[in-house]
């Protein structure tokens, strides 16, 4: 009989859960900066409409989303601040956010758009145009300018993705990474004419755990440029060009500064650029340094410099004339780095005199000049060498 029971009992809870609706997961709440005032014409200063939609994306309890429709949108200096009260926020632009004309009135602002303090945002789509080209004229003429602003910077956040933007024409960086955790940068776009100053692709400094995927650069500085405390940096499938390669560095700028570990560049290309894969610091003393690091799978197609460390950059001759590095280079392998180099010296590893490289291995590298096998110049170097022989005599 009890078992009769039991056995109801099962069949009737089963009957109830198997008739029961599924449960309905709510979207996360929408909120449109047309909402809020912005207008999508391209003139109108949308800045306010902006931060009063973020103010109700960061202050929700439940996931969150801040919508950008199509058209243009013209936008001021904008902090979106955390800390907020949820750690699930999309920014999802279709539009273009379409920075001042005069570029004064940023031009002395560190950043044009700053997300700071806030975990757990995504950044989806859109376009930035930073209209750069009067900055640039300004620079050119050796008038006296703004420095200019970076287009979009994370300062201090943790675990925050960045897919399928577009940045166009900054006034200085484009994207810059700083200070954060667990970021993860894929299918961007970056484009600035190859004369643009000092307008680097992605900037990457005092953070761990960025990756950057499935990217297209081209630009007037370096496509990807790796500041001190950079550690567990993943760069894959980037095409760099023009541009000044991916650079890790500068370096040694201070003498109390921390160093970079960690590093993977792999299955890249670089068209015409300056550089391809480089590690570049100052030539004056430093404690810092520069190790574990691996270029692997790389094309380059006439490429000024396709590898270089340079451990006596030194812009100017000013600051550190007749200095040695004191940055510590160490265990860095170059492995499968085939292509066309601009100059007969296609591999120049110019280390510093009081700490030389170590651990530097070159394998499989066959670069071209000319068609035909291209040289190499070792200063200061030591690591072994596998399937290059140009390289032979300086390791």
């Amino acid at each position: 009989m009890a078992h009769a029971l039991s056995f109801l009992a099962f069949t009737l809870v089963f009957i109830l859960f198997a008739s029961s609706p599924p449960a309905i997961i709510a979207e996360p709440a929408q909120y449109s900066v047309q909402s809020y005032g912005a207008k999508p014409d391209g003139t109108t200063d949308s800045t306010k409409a902006f931060l009063a939609a973020w103010d109700q994306v960061c202050a929700s309890t439940a996931p969150a989303s801040l919508y950008v429709p199509s058209g243009k949108f013209s936008l001021g200096k904008v902090t979106f601040q955390g800390p907020c009260k949820n750690s699930a926020i999309v920014v999802t632009i279709d539009g273009t956010l379409v920075a001042p004309s005069d570029y004064s009135s940023i031009g002395d602002e560190k950043n044009w758009l700053m997300f700071e303090h806030v975990d757990g945002v995504t950044v989806s789509g859109g376009i930035l145009d930073g209209q750069g080209t009067g900055l640039w004229s300004c620079k050119a003429s050796d008038k006296s300018c703004p420095e200019g602003a970076t287009s979009i910077e994370f300062s201090n956040s943790n675990n925050i993705e960045i897919n399928g933007l577009a940045s166009q024409d900054s006034q200085k960086f484009h994207i810059v990474i700083n200070g954060c955790q667990n970021v993860k940068v894929q299918n961007v776009r970056v484009s600035a004419p190859g004369d643009s100053p000092n307008t680097d692709g992605i900037h990457v400094e005092s953070s761990t755990g960025v990756t950057i995927l499935n990217s297209k650069i081209g630009t007037g500085d370096d496509c990807v440029s790796v500041g001190p405390g950079t550690t567990n940096l993943w760069v894959e499938n980037v095409a760099c060009g023009p541009g000044h390669g991916i650079s890790i560095g500068s370096l040694g700028k201070k003498l109390e500064e921390d160093g970079v570990q960690n590093v993977t560049v792999k299955t890249t290309t670089f068209t015409g650029t300056e550089n391809g894969v480089r590690i570049k610091a100052w030539g004056r003393p430093s404690n810092g340094f520069a190790r574990n690091i691996l270029f692997q799978h790389a094309v380059m197609t006439n490429v000024q410099n396709p590898i270089l460390i340079d451990q006596n950059y030194c812009p100017g001759d000013k600051n550190c004339p007749n200095q040695e590095s004191g940055v510590k280079i160490s265990d860095v392998t170059y492995q499968d780095i085939h292509g066309s180099s601009a100059t007969e010296v296609a591999v120049k590893l110019d280390c510093s005199t009081k700490y030389p490289c170590t651990g530097i291995e070159l394998e499989d590298v066959k670069l071209t000049y000319n068609n035909r096998p291209a040289d190499a110049s070792c200063t200061n170097a030591a690591g072994t060498v596998s399937d290059f022989a140009e390289a032979s005599s300086c390791l």
